[in-house]
């Protein structure tokens, strides 16, 4: 079950992306240039500034670590699965347990370096401010008129979620390792592994495409 779901799931949320690309193209909010000159500027983004500083060296190969280590586990965790229809074994599960505790450090570093930039703002949800203001007495400013920052408030939910989402997705692994448990007691965490990891598979590619077309349209 869990296979067939899996596969449904990242194909709706693939054919969701292409949906919204096409519907809502990124070329048409282009400040300048076209679409190609945006993508040319996401990919230069991957590169590290002559004049960046040791510090955000630092962040920029610890998120590219992360991407790396983030295709190992997916490939290695959901191919058997989805493909063979078996549990992960073997050199899938060693290169899956040693690329694992590395995209745990990194994604615990771009956390607490990247939750301050993705903090919500009071004009992330205008929407939810007008609610406020006429359903309750509580004291929020009237909504700012100001373009639509739809995609950067998606963007900052789906890192949250990311966020969210690796804690029983890191504690489940750990805690079906340790003999606390009972035979049962570790399939239900592997149980809740498995299906953490489906989630937050699907907010990292929901992330990863708005951050591409935030960074088209700048």
């Amino acid at each position: 079950m869990f296979s067939t779901i899996s596969i449904l799931v990242f194909l709706a949320t693939l054919i969701g992306i292409i949906v919204h690309w096409f519907a809502y193209p990124a070329s048409s909010e282009c400040r300048q240039g076209g679409a190609m000159s945006g993508l040319i500027h996401v990919f230069t983004l991957l590169l590290i500034e002559q004049r960046s500083s040791l510090l955000g060296a630092l962040k920029k190969l610890c998120y590219l670590l992360s991407v790396v280590c983030f295709i190992v586990l997916a490939i290695t965790g959901f191919w058997p699965l989805l493909v063979r229809g078996e549990h992960i074994s073997g050199y899938l599960m060693m290169i899956h347990a040693t690329f694992a505790p590395v995209f745990a450090i990194c994604l615990a570093v771009l956390a607490i370096t990247w939750a301050g930039s993705n903090r919500f703002a009071s004009g992330d949800c205008p929407l939810l401010q007008r609610f406020i203001r006429q359903w309750t007495s509580l004291a929020v400013p009237q909504p700012e008129q100001q373009p639509c920052r739809c995609t950067e408030t998606a963007q900052k939910v789906a890192f949250w979620a990311i966020v969210v989402l690796s804690l029983p997705l890191i504690l489940s692994i750990v805690l079906s390792m340790l003999p606390l448990f009972g035979t049962h007691g570790q399939e239900l965490a592997m149980a809740a592994h498995r299906w953490s990891a489906l989630g937050f598979g699907v907010m990292v590619l929901i992330h990863t495409y708005l951050a591409v077309r935030i960074r088209i349209v700048q």
